[in-house]
Formats: structure tokens, sequence, C-alpha cells
């Protein structure tokens, strides 16, 4: 399990150093950090994260996103902003929104998340910045890259799934790390319920809310299936879609690999 950093006023910021891949080698620490949003960050997790090495920080957010909660980036880190959706499509942006498309339905943040994650892999958009994070990522010696979209599930888990496979990380620990999420997004989930219920969200509600906030097995296979039907496997999507080619690859195994 990648390492859990030490953040006060922020969750899952994870350091996927650690990893195996299938020849053997490993992910190097310090130089793959995946998380939330950064503007709750205290000074004290800001110079944390300084101190840890972080020299690039990668938004995966929204322009709305962004502009609404901007990032208070660490000392030091250059700040790229790459939008992997133009609007936060993991979220229902407005409460009439939300009532309308989940009060009647318990499964309407389920269908929403199945819908992202297929979309993920699709969107031109979406192709474009995991490309830009391929770049930034060949272009950083040393220090830690750190990607993050809100919760640092869907885009970030996503883009951790890119790199990991790009590295030759197996599926099965690239499948458990993105379900790690669930250990530790439970207290912003039930701050969401929370609200949710003292807005008069009912139980279709509330279910739909809980899913648009955990990660689900499904949602990682409703991407996986669409690489497969239009792409056949991850390296060939990685190939045709990101346009990583295996010069790339090399080198990102250079820079990331023990």
């Amino acid at each position: 399990m990648a390492q859990l950093l030490q953040i006060h006023h922020g969750f899952n910021f994870r350091d996927l150093g650690g990893y195996q891949t299938t020849d053997g080698r490993t992910v190097a620490d310090h130089r793959l950090v995946r998380a939330s949003k950064l503007d709750q960050l205290s000074d004290r997790d800001q110079a944390y994260l300084t101190d840890y090495g972080v020299t690039l920080d990668v938004d995966f957010r929204s322009p709305e996103e962004r502009d609404t909660a901007p990032d208070r980036v660490p000392a030091g880190a250059a700040y790229h902003f790459d939008p992997v959706f133009p609007t936060d499509e993991t979220q229902v942006t407005t409460w009439a929104e939300e009532q309308k498309t989940f009060a009647f339905d318990a499964q309407g943040g389920y269908k929403n998340m199945l819908r992202t994650y297929q979309d993920i892999i699709t969107n031109p958009q979406s192709q474009t910045a995991y490309r830009k994070f391929f770049d930034l990522a060949l272009a950083n010696p040393t220090g830690a890259l750190l990607f993050h979209c809100s919760a640092g599930k869907d885009r970030t888990g996503m883009g951790a799934a890119f790199v990991l496979a790009a590295l030759d990380v197996p599926e099965a620990t690239i499948r458990a790390d993105y379900l790690t999420t669930n250990r530790y997004v439970g207290p912003a989930v039930d701050d969401v319920l929370t609200q949710a219920k003292a807005q008069g969200a009912n139980a279709n509600m509330q279910t739909s809310l809980r899913d648009l906030w955990i990660a689900r097995e499904e949602y990682l296979d409703a991407a996986l299936a669409t690489v497969t039907a239009q792409y056949g496997n991850m390296r060939r999507y990685l190939s045709q879609a990101l346009d990583l080619t295996d010069g790339e690859v090399a080198q990102l195994k250079r820079l990331y690999l023990l």
C-alpha cells in the first residue's frame, strides 16, 4: 500500500513509492504523490510538502473548482493547471440538479460515476490532460510530482492508474491502490451526508451522494472495459490515445523506478 502522508488539513495524500512492477522493480519514494484538494492546507502542511520534496503541483480540477478553492501551493513547487474535464463530472454542481437527478433514483450517483469513468477514457480533453501529465512527469528529473483533483479519487485515481500501468505495475496492484481511497474519505463523506440531510435529502439522494464519493471496483472496471473495447489493452491506449512512445515509457522507468 502507498504511504499516507501526514497532512492535517487535507485527506488522501499518498506516495506511490514502494509498488512492485511485473519485472521486480520498485516505484521510487518521493517521486509520485496522489492527493485531494490543496485549498485547506495549513502553513504546516505546506511546509511539510515542501520538505517532502514536492516540486510540481498538477491540478486536474475544472476551472470552476480551481476558482472556488484555489490551491495553497507548497513553496518551491511549480503549479500546473491541467483540467481533465471542463466541468467537474464527478459531482453535480447545484443542489437543484442533485435533487432532480438523484431524489427519485438511488442508483443515480452510481450511474453518473460509470458514465464519468467511461468518459475519462474517450473524452479528448481528458486525453489531452493526461498527456500533459505525462509530459510533466517526463520533464521531472528530481523531486515529487503531486497530482490531485478534489477528493483524490476519480481523475487522480485514473492518473495513478495510467502512470502505474506505464511503469508496468500489475493491474491487481493498481486496483488495490484505487480502492485504498475508501480508507481515507470517510470523514469527508460523513460531512457531505450530514449537510445533505440537514437540507432535506431523502434516502435515494443520500445513497447517490455516497456513491459519488467512494471508490467502487465497478467504476474502475467501466474505464478498463472502455480501454479494452476501443484500444485492446492499456498499453495500446497509452500509445494511441495519449501518444506515449516506447522511448518515453523507458524514460519514465528510468526516472521513477528503482
